[in-house]
């Protein structure tokens, strides 16, 4: 009973078993159809996607804040790195793509602290605002990479393969890895976790919670313009609606790998798994012919699941919330 209880500690457990229960699913329903290296290989790829901003999500929520912007943040950006690279090539373009992302963390941190406003407010406003901005920028239409950034080395880096694997995989693992790190073995790793868990016991300890949550916010805009870069170079042909809705599925994402919305605990390595349900059953769903709105339905559903069963998870392991 113990050993269980310790590993229930883990915020990650949850999607542990979501992961196997969906899996052992797909097995009964659609083995032929599942079990396949096309499959698998498109499912991880668009995992790593969803998962590069899930990541950064998980880091907001953990802060107990949201960001309903990281769709826009990611079209935003993707739609930058293709239309700055004409002027700037394709270095230049990651360079101030990214820079973009920043800017729009930033100001949604600050509206968020300094403002005193809920970021749920805040970023359902950026949501609205930069998919604007997206249109009025382009006018409707975006350009194509030209042949050479194409064949860029930066843009195969971003968007090829290495030794036969996707470099948004690859990507992924290393994002995981650093954030990882940062959140288990830094000081900043251990405000966040303080920021999100107890504010008033943090502060009073002289955390600076105000600055932890606008660099939280910057880097949540930054690895979902990051995951937007990742998706063009491999795929440069886009369209104005880059990434609408996708801040739902990074939520879900973040909140079926074992994120409280009430802020303190959250895993990384958790959000990757929930990223992983999320695009399984979206690409097993387009398999067995069922309406697109089914999916829309069933992340509404898996969210409301994931958050119940994640405050009983959280209660019965001793902790707070």
């Amino acid at each position: 009973m113990t050993s269980t209880r310790q590993l229930a500690k883990s915020a990650g457990f949850g999607s542990v078993v979501g992961v196997a229960l969906m899996l052992t699913a797909f097995t009964l329903i659609d083995f032929s159809g599942w079990w396949t290296a096309r499959t698998i290989s498109n499912v991880v790829h668009f995992s790593s996607i969803l998962a590069l901003i899930a990541m950064g999500q998980a880091l907001v929520i953990i802060s107990k804040e949201i960001d309903l912007s990281v769709g826009s943040v990611y079209g935003l950006t993707g739609i930058a790195f293709i239309t700055f690279e004409h002027s700037l090539g394709v270095p230049g373009a990651v360079i101030a793509a990214l820079a973009i992302a920043a800017v729009c963390g930033l100001l949604q941190g600050l509206a968020v602290v300094r403002g005193g406003l809920p970021s749920m407010i805040v970023t359902l406003g950026g949501l609205f605002t930069f998919r604007g901005i997206i249109y009025v920028w382009t006018g409707g239409s975006v350009r194509n990479f030209s042949e050479a950034a194409r064949e860029n080395w930066l843009t195969k880096l971003f968007g090829g393969e290495v030794f036969g694997i996707e470099a948004a995989v690859l990507w992924m693992l290393l994002m995981l890895a650093i954030l990882s790190v940062v959140l288990k073995f830094t000081r900043f790793g251990n405000h966040l976790l303080a920021t999100g868990g107890a504010s008033d016991s943090a502060e009073s300890r002289g955390v600076r919670i105000d600055r932890v949550k606008i660099i939280t916010f910057v880097m949540c805009s930054v690895m979902a313009g990051f995951a937007g870069i990742v998706t063009l170079a491999d795929q440069p042909q886009t369209h104005v609606t880059i990434g609408d809705l996708l801040e739902l599925e990074a939520i879900s994402a973040a909140v079926i790998g074992g994120c409280l919305l009430s802020g303190g605990r959250g895993s990384l390595i958790g959000a990757v798994l929930g990223a992983f349900i999320v695009t399984s059953f979206r690409y097993e769903l387009i398999a067995l012919g069922a309406p697109s709105s089914w999916f829309i339905t069933f992340v509404g559903v898996v969210l409301i699941v994931a958050i119940i069963f994640n405050q009983k998870l959280a209660r019965w392991a001793g902790h707070n919330v």
